[in-house]
């Protein structure tokens, strides 16, 4: 089943320090303020920052729904997720992937085994 907008927040939320905020105009999750994630809704899908390694790992596992984000910022790691490509365990395991990408080391260590379950 396709994921939708409000997955991303119900599951960002989920996340340790996460703060919505909003970047040019779309919803956005922060933790130690930096961007893990952003949400365009009208396009159903949310960028996420991400080591350029697990990037090229979503990527392969799956081409039909990530993709990175054109220019300078996908070399970076920024990847677009289409929600409606998505499962939700495929969202789940990229929003921890960005979250743990961008959380300070130490709030990372002390949510090692951190998993997202609903």
């Amino acid at each position: 089943m396709p994921c939708l907008p409000e997955d991303v927040r119900a599951l960002a939320s989920m996340l340790p320090e996460t703060v919505e905020g909003a970047h040019q105009g779309h919803p956005d999750f922060r933790v130690g303020g930096r961007i893990y994630a952003t949400l365009w809704t009208d396009e159903e899908r949310v960028v996420m920052k991400l080591t350029p390694e697990v990037q090229t790992e979503l990527i392969e596992d799956e081409p039909d729904a990530f993709e990175p984000v054109p220019g300078t910022w996908g070399v970076r790691g920024w990847t677009s997720l289409d929600l409606y490509a998505a499962e939700e365990e495929t969202l789940r395991r990229a929003l921890l992937a960005a979250w743990r990408t961008v959380a300070p080391l130490s709030l990372v260590a002390r949510y090692e085994g951190l998993a997202l379950d609903p």
